[in-house]
């Protein structure tokens, strides 16, 4: 039922979701060694999970390890102004599909006290 009401943000909101833990995980482990940045191709992930993919499948299928510009000594791969950036970009698609959402509900509310 939330397909047919929210259409594609549902999915896209979930997918958000799991790419910020993964690029906050990125970020959370900068100084280990050895430590391979990953990130979620968004586009992938969300065709994948409108084919019928449930959301983990998707976003694991999307998984990609980042390729880095500088490499460290250590073999980590995670360059933070990359993370940051990638961040603060899924962080405003993640509060603008919420809004989209929190709209979408308020108009049904609305709907059905008759307003």
């Amino acid at each position: 039922m939330s397909d047919s009401i929210f259409g594609i943000h549902g999915a896209a909101l979930e997918l958000r979701s799991q790419r910020m833990g993964l690029l906050a995980s990125n970020i959370a482990n900068a100084g280990t060694p050895g430590y391979k940045a990953r990130d979620i191709d968004f586009s992938m992930a969300l065709r994948a999970r409108l084919d019928g993919a449930d959301s983990d499948r998707a976003a694991d299928g999307a998984t990609l390890y980042r390729v880095p510009v500088l490499p460290s000594l250590d073999g980590n791969t995670v360059e933070m102004a990359t993370e940051q950036t990638a961040f603060a970009e899924n962080a405003v698609a993640y509060s603008a599909t919420l809004s989209f959402i929190r709209g979408r509900v308020e108009t049904l509310t609305r709907a059905m006290k008759g307003d």
